[in-house]
């Protein structure tokens, strides 16, 4: 309580006006009125006004992999008009403003965008069924717009056109639109990075452009 006697005021609401603005490093907050916008599937923590909700992970031609990219992938709509609150188990979130251009997302950091961005699901190639339960099916974005994303830890961001770059699958979180990526597998490195189990694989990253990376491998996905 501070010294007016108003309990919580220093977590009071961030206004901006803006589609997405930031409560704090780990909560977004998504203003509604005519449009909607695409959210990580279970993403909502609150909501205010009259917010409808709909599961957008089956029913439509992009998410016929769905079977394959489990629940990382899965996304809802919400419309209406109001205030949506999202967060991801406590992530530091990150948004961006597309201006034409286009980014490809990891499936398990993407949090939000706006219902207008062109979207699709994408893999990385040269993936096996195995790799790809590993979670390298991915989402691109492109057009204009707002765009959210989670990060566990601080990123850091890579030019890529200076030099070669590689990183581990789970901790590359998002890259411009001017890179490619393909696999790579290093036997011998097995025991010294990346998950440390079965073969090493790691994700190349070339052309002109940059790539974000977390400091992490990733959150255990909850079962049961």
């Amino acid at each position: 309580m501070n010294e007016s006697g108003e309990p919580f005021e220093a977590f009071n609401e961030v206004e901006t006006g803006e589609a997405f603005t930031l409560q704090n490093k780990r909560l977004l907050k998504v203003e509604l009125s005519e449009g909607a916008v695409l959210a990580k599937n279970g993403s909502m923590v609150a909501y205010q006004g009259d917010v409808h909700f709909e599961h957008k992970g089956g029913g439509i031609g992009r998410f016929l992999k769905k079977a394959a990219t489990g629940e990382s992938l899965r996304l809802m709509q919400a419309s209406g008009s109001g205030e949506l609150f999202l967060a991801h188990q406590a992530m530091l979130v990150h948004t961006m403003a597309l201006r034409g251009e286009s980014i490809t997302v990891n499936g398990s950091n993407i949090l939000a965008f706006e219902e207008g961005i062109e979207w699709d699901v994408t893999r990385v190639k040269g993936g096996t069924a195995g790799m790809l339960a590993g979670g390298l099916f991915n989402i691109h974005l492109s057009g204009s717009g707002s765009v959210a994303l989670v990060s566990d830890g601080e990123p850091v961001r890579l030019a890529v056109a200076e030099a070669p770059t590689f990183a581990d699958p789970q901790a590359a979180i998002a890259w411009s639109g001017g890179v490619t990526t393909n696999l790579k597998t290093d036997l011998q490195a097995k025991a010294l990075v990346g998950l440390g189990s079965g073969e090493s694989i790691q994700l190349g990253f070339s052309g002109d452009g940059w790539v974000l990376v977390q400091p992490s491998e990733g959150r255990p996905v909850a079962t049961g």
